[in-house]
C-alpha cells in the first residue's frame, strides 16, 4: 500500500518562493510507485489551504502553483490531524519544505509533534538552534569548534540610555575593520544580508537586517573558500562528499543561490585533499549533533585563504532542493540519487517518530 506524504510549501518568509520551487524538485522527484501525495500551500500571511491542482500545474508549468481558496482552508487539531472543511486529510508522513522564518525555526516543528505525524528533517530543538546563527555559534565554540567571530546587536539595546550608533560602530570597526558582514541572527539564505565596505554602507545595512529579525550579528570579512557538506541521520549521521562555492556574485546571495543559474559555479567534490576532505565531515558530524539536529542539514564553512582554518559558518536544517541547491547535488555525488535520498529522509523521520511514540507521558 502506498504512503500519503504531505508536501508543506510556502510559507510566511522571506523565502516562500524558493519554498515552491524546492517543493516542485522534491515533488517531481518522489517516487510515485510508493507514495501518494498531498499538497498543503501555506500563503504569505500564514493561512494553509488544500492544493488539488498544484500537481497538474507542476506538470505543466514545471513549478508548484499556490492558491488561497477558502473553500480548501485547512484546519488542525492536536492529536486529530489536517482538516479541510468536515474532511480529515489522510497523511502518513509530512515533507516540510519550508525554508527560513515561520517554517524553519522549529515553529512548524512544535505544531507536528503536536498532531503525532511523523515529519522529515529537524526537531523543534535541532530547527530552533539551527536558525539561531548567535546561539548555535555559542555552542559551537564551547564544543571546541572554530567559527567566524562575531558581534551581536538586538533592538533593546539599541534603545538603552547608553547606546549610540557611532560607539558601537567603533567598536566593530575597531575589533574587524571592513568588509564586515551584517546579518538577521535567524532567517536563511542571505536573506537580509549586507557587506559593508566603509560606515555609511555599515549604518545603510543595520535597518535592512533588522527587517527581518530584532537580533543581527556583525561579522568580518574573510577572504575564504566556500565549502558545503551534506549530513544525514538521527543519533549516527553520516557526512557526505563536501562540495565547493565559486560565486560569481560579489558574494553567494539569495539571488545566487536561488534563481540565476550562473550565480556561483558548483564544485563537487571541493577540490581538497582527503585530510582536509575528511576533517570537513568529521566537523560536520560535530557541529549537527552538538546542536541537537537530527534528519538532515547541510553544514557549511569557510577556508580562509590565509591561514587555512576551516571555519563553522551556518547550518541549514531545511537546504534548498531546488534544481540547482547543493544538498542534493552533494548526496548525488556521495551515490545517494535525489529520490532515494527522499526515501531515506522520510524513513529517518518514521524512525524518530516511533522512537518517541514508545516513551510515557504520564506517571
Amino acid at each position: 500500500m502506498k504512503k500519503n506524504i504531505c508536501v508543506l510549501y510556502g510559507g510566511k518568509s522571506g523565502e516562500h518562493e524558493v519554498s515552491i520551487r524546492s517543493a516542485s524538485s522534491v515533488v517531481a522527484q518522489l517516487n510515485k510507485e510508493k507514495y501518494d501525495i498531498t499538497l498543503i500551500g501555506i500563503d504569505k500571511k500564514g493561512r494553509w489551504y488544500l492544493q488539488p491542482d498544484a500537481e497538474e500545474d507542476l506538470t505543466s508549468n514545471g513549478v508548484l502553483s499556490l492558491k488561497s481558496d477558502s473553500n480548501r482552508q485547512i484546519a488542525v487539531i492536536p492529536a486529530e490531524g489536517f482538516f479541510a472543511g468536515h474532511t480529515k486529510l489522510d497523511i502518513d508522513f509530512i515533507f516540510p519544505v519550508l525554508h527560513g522564518t515561520n517554517g524553519e525555526d522549529g515553529t512548524v516543528q512544535g505544531l507536528l509533534e503536536l498532531m503525532e505525524i511523523p515529519y522529515a528533517g529537524a526537531d523543534v530543538l535541532g530547527s530552533s538552534m539551527g536558525m539561531d546563527k548567535e546561539i548555535i555559534k555559542k555552542v559551537w565554540i564551547s564544543e571546541g569548534l572554530e567559527t567566524v567571530p562575531f558581534i551581536s546587536l538586538n533592538t533593546e539595546e539599541m534603545d538603552s540610555a547608553d547606546w549610540t550608533m557611532d560607539h558601537f560602530i567603533g567598536n566593530v570597526e575597531k575589533k574587524f575593520g571592513y568588509p564586515v558582514f551584517v546579518k538577521p541572527v535567524r532567517a536563511g539564505s542571505s536573506v537580509g544580508i549586507s557587506r559593508a565596505d566603509n560606515r555609511e554602507e555599515f549604518e545603510s545595512a543595520l535597518p535592512k537586517a533588522f527587517r527581518f529579525d530584532n537580533r543581527v550579528m556583525i561579522e568580518p570579512g574573510i577572504d575564504a573558500r566556500e565549502i558545503e557538506c551534506s549530513v544525514i541521520g538521527n543519533l549516527i549521521p553520516e557526512a557526505y562528499i563536501p562540495g565547493e562555492i565559486a560565486p560569481t556574485h560579489e558574494f553567494y546571495d539569495y539571488e545566487a543561490k536561488y534563481i540565476d543559474e550562473n550565480g556561483a559555479r558548483l564544485l563537487i567534490p571541493a577540490e581538497l585533499d582527503e585530510s582536509t576532505i575528511e576533517k570537513v565531515r568529521r566537523t560536520a558530524v560535530k557541529a549537527y549533533k552538538s546542536a541537537g539536529i537530527v534528519g538532515m542539514s547541510r553544514v557549511d564553512f569557510f577556508i580562509d585563504r590565509k591561514t587555512g582554518k576551516l571555519l563553522l559558518n551556518e547550518v541549514n536544517t531545511i537546504p534548498g532542493f531546488t534544481n540547482i541547491s547543493m544538498f542534493s547535488k552533494m548526496c548525488e555525488a556521495a551515490g545517494l540519487p535525489y529520490p532515494v535520498m527522499l526515501d531515506k529522509l522520510i524513513e529517518l523521520g518514521e524512525v524518530r517518530f516511533k522512537n518517541r511514540s514508545t516513551l510515557d507521558y504520564s506517571l
